[in-house]
């Protein structure tokens, strides 16, 4: 049985969004290495079996990630979790087919976008930037474009994804929203040593 409540044109509109990160912060372009709070992006968490018709579905396996044919991005953030992300359309594409598997196994499909914050690190220094709050190893070999892990930041419990920009290093950040704020503002701080911009806000 699948338990979803999947997006359609005639559901009811979400409240507007709200960015968990509250406070200012002046929009530079002083060296290559950006931060930007990208937390209005629309994000799904989606639950099944590690093994069956929705991790077919989706297709990113466990530590990993995919562009999905309608161009959302796959995250694979544990053994039978998805992240979907990207445009509110992108992202019911994704995940449209999950209502016809509900003869073959449970899953479950959440709207997370007002529950997350998600940030954007971008540039030359990100991982340098990261060691700074994360004791994960973040050279290519470990992690490289297209990984996805779990792990602390600045003491707040994260997804990480590398998801590279036109050849230039770039992680997405995921938290509970509650710690949206606080973990921004540690983010600015391991970056300052190396020029860091903060960037202005993407929305889906």
């Amino acid at each position: 049985m699948a338990e979803t409540a999947l997006p359609q044109d005639s559901a009811p509109q979400s409240p507007a969004f709200e960015s968990p990160v509250v406070q200012s912060y002046p929009a530079s372009r002083a060296g290559d290495l950006t931060l930007s709070d990208e937390s209005a992006v629309t994000k799904w968490l989606v639950r099944a079996g590690t093994d069956g018709p929705t991790a077919d579905l989706l297709g990113a396996p466990f530590g990993a990630s995919r562009v999905a044919p309608d161009g959302a991005l796959v995250l694979g953030s544990r053994p039978g979790e998805w992240i979907v992300l990207g445009t509110a359309s992108e992202v019911a594409a994704a995940v449209a087919g999950l209502d016809g598997l509900d003869e073959q196994e449970f899953c479950s499909a959440l709207d997370w976008t007002h529950g997350r914050a998600m940030f954007r690190v971008t540039g030359s220094s990100a991982a340098r930037m990261l060691e700074k709050v994360c004791g994960l190893d973040w050279s290519d070999h470990m992690t490289p474009d297209g990984a996805v892990v779990s792990a602390s930041a600045a003491l707040v419990t994260c997804d990480i994804a590398r998801h590279d920009r036109d050849g230039v290093r770039s992680y997405l950040i995921f938290c509970d929203r509650s710690f949206g704020q606080y973990l921004f503002a540690a983010l600015i701080d391991a970056g300052n040593e190396f020029g860091l911009s903060v960037a202005a806000a993407s929305a889906s």
